[in-house]
């Protein structure tokens, strides 16, 4: 890995996926460093609508990347394409091809056709994961199409993340925890995760802009290897709710989860969700913070800040 740029000038940056998880809490870092040269592209009206407010410095454009529009010369003089836009969950498979390969292939071109050779992927650890699901496939054939794409890139890949502006994941468990006066837990509860706090992926983030590593892959790990039921038991003291925790055997959990998208269309947690929480991966854990020099946060810690910080603990992003 190179030694950080000495340019004077901070980068032009284009996020697409910029009102999701990493984009909120990355942009929120990238201020802090004085690079407000950003462009934020994101098809979701209302988290682009809160993205807009807590950052008024930085352009936002509320577009679709999958299709063309005038989004696109939004792009024109940036250095660098930090690519974030993912479906992680849907019923069928037109979600998955239009976000996550749709999407792709026309950024890619939109990146070359306006000179952007740095491309910063974020992809996901499930491309080594044995589950076998439209987002693990399409995940796979997207970074596939980044590294055929001519462009110097580098790709991450995380897994289970948590912070501020999580809809998804430990967000959500935390809001339903809040409304329920029992919270099921499927089977034992012991399905090892390997949790990564979102606020030091995105430092990783402005590290690999800053040093680029060109054409390399990182499986970004979090750093604690903790059962599921031990974090739901950690959001619950953190959040201070006092549901009740119980285990129901995993059939009738799953057919909870199957009964319950019959009804929602972008339903939180599906069943393909459950299966590769049950799976049994153990991804690969690398010294990340040693090679981008970032401090890991300890869980519990991270825990705590993701929901009693007083400002951005109170923001939820929609569905």
């Amino acid at each position: 890995m190179s030694e950080p740029s000495s340019q004077s000038a901070p980068p032009r940056i284009v996020i697409p996926g910029a009102a999701g998880l990493v984009g909120q809490n990355l942009i929120i870092q990238l201020e802090a460093r004085g690079w407000n040269d950003i462009v934020a592209i994101d098809k979701h009206p209302a988290n682009t609508a809160l993205l807009r407010e807590l950052h008024p410095g930085i352009q936002v454009v509320e577009a679709d990347i999958s299709r063309p529009g005038a989004w696109e010369r939004h792009c024109a003089g940036a250095d660098v394409l930090v690519m974030l836009q993912a479906q992680i969950g849907a019923r069928d498979s037109g979600p998955f091809i239009a976000n996550n390969i749709e999407a792709t292939r026309r950024m890619l071109a939109v990146a070359r056709d306006h000179g952007i050779t740095r491309v910063v992927h974020v992809s996901s650890s499930v491309v080594e994961s044995v589950a076998e699901d439209d987002y693990t496939e399409t995940k796979k054939q997207q970074e596939a199409m980044v590294r055929d794409s001519g462009l110097d890139y580098c790709i991450l890949r995380p897994t289970l993340m948590f912070g501020w502006f999580d809809r998804k994941h430990l967000g959500w468990l935390s809001r339903f925890m809040k409304r329920v006066p029992v919270f099921p837990i499927p089977g034992h509860g012991r399905y090892m995760r390997q949790p990564l706090y979102v606020k030091d992926f995105c430092a990783i983030i402005v590290s690999c802009i800053e040093r680029f590593p060109s054409g390399q892959t990182f499986n970004i790990t979090g750093r604690e290897r903790i059962d599921y039921i031990d974090i739901i038991r950690a959001i619950r003291r953190a959040t201070g709710a006092r549901t009740a925790i119980v285990r129901i055997p995993y059939g009738l959990f799953w057919f909870l989860l199957w009964l319950w998208a019959r009804f929602d269309r972008d339903p939180p947690f599906t069943t393909d969700q459950l299966e590769a929480l049950v799976a049994g991966d153990e991804f690969e854990l690398i010294p990340w913070w040693e090679i981008f020099g970032v401090e890991a946060t300890p869980f519990a810690e991270a825990i705590a800040e993701t929901f009693r910080h007083p400002r951005y603990s109170r923001y939820e992003l929609k569905f």
